[in-house]
């Protein structure tokens, strides 16, 4: 028995993530777009073969969709994702989760009272390179973890975006609000969180608008870099650099330094993981390539959503895990 869904905001986001791996997923027989440019909904239910809400209230009052994708821009987060969980909808958010840690509580309380099912989109833990590493973690198989560094860095949303210029929202602080740390940053938070199995609880940041700028020619209000220093509940030390000016190739990668060796992801363009030992031997896993801005391959991310409302399990991304890694990224911040 298939349902319908409904997408709020119908920008990049959707028409690469979201309405594809709906339009794929057998259980879905029609996607509902809405957006506050009507014509953006028009062109992606052409597109995609599904229809047309005016208003956010009719996408919510309509008792035939079950769930809703929040694709809306950050500072809308909490307004639209607690209304369709109140209106009696599953939510899939996009993330960050909200804009600020008291925003996302407020998602979290519509969520308790709905008793609906809320997942956040950080797609990193879906692949596979990311849950064979978590595997060969949780087995101990190098040891305990010591240390580690991530990277998330491109160069800049104006080139992902739906308009393709330095106009994007992104460089708003009143709508993107934390910069490159709620873009790419909170993935490879929440990322260390799951692969660890642990919690960021002391940092130390950097963070700066150093190069880009916006459509009047103007340094952008919210940061494009930021580089930190991070331990763990456990006592894992680490750092962080995320940025939106790393003008040549993506870098996603992460390193994993454990007692009797290493754990690279995503440094090698044909083994997108690489295990070193201490002893010298090196084992190469041929995964899968990553998902790039350039190569759009199915997260699963809307596969996990539908099969836990249809089994109804718990999600595999919380609202509280994705507020737990929002308090970090407010931390590297300084709360301004």
């Amino acid at each position: 028995m298939g349902f319908k869904v409904g997408i709020i905001g119908c920008g990049s986001i959707t028409r690469f993530r979201h309405a594809p791996e709906y339009k794929a997923n057998p259980h879905v027989e029609e996607i509902v777009f809405y957006d506050r440019n009507v014509e953006r909904a028009k062109e992606l239910a052409r597109e995609f073969g599904g229809r047309v809400a005016e208003t956010v209230e009719e996408l919510l009052a309509d008792p035939s969709i079950v769930a809703i994708s929040d694709c809306s821009s950050n500072e809308a987060h909490h307004i639209n994702t607690s209304k369709a969980l109140l209106s009696g909808k599953h939510v899939l958010s996009e993330k960050p989760l909200a804009i600020s840690v008291q925003y996302a509580e407020e998602i979290l309380e519509a969520q308790r009272k709905s008793g609906k099912k809320l997942m956040v989109d950080h797609n990193q833990r879906f692949t596979k390179a990311h849950q064979k590493a978590k595997e060969l973690i949780e087995k101990k198989e190098l040891g305990e973890v010591l240390t580690f560094k991530t990277s998330f860095g491109h160069e800049g949303p104006e080139s992902w975006g739906v308009n393709k210029s330095n106009s994007t929202w992104f460089f708003k602080k009143e709508r993107s609000h934390s910069g490159v740390a709620g873009d790419l940053g909170i993935h490879k938070i929440d990322l260390i969180h799951y692969l660890l199995d642990d919690e960021i609880e002391d940092v130390h940041a950097f963070h700066g608008a150093l190069d880009k700028v916006d459509e009047n020619g103007n340094p952008i209000e919210v940061c494009d870099n930021v580089v930190c220093a991070l331990r763990t509940k456990k006592g894992r030390l680490g750092t962080a650099s995320f940025s939106w000016t790393y003008y040549g190739a993506e870098d996603n990668s992460t390193t994993i330094y454990c007692q009797k060796g290493i754990i690279k992801i995503y440094q090698d363009p044909d083994a997108q993981l690489i295990v070193e030992t201490k002893d010298g031997s090196v084992i190469k896993y041929e995964l899968e390539p990553i998902q790039t801005n350039d190569n759009q391959t199915s997260t699963g991310v809307i596969d996990a959503f539908i099969d836990s409302i249809i089994n109804d399990m718990e999600p595999p991304v919380t609202g509280q895990q994705a507020l737990v890694s929002l308090k970090v990224i407010e931390e590297i911040l300084g709360s301004e």
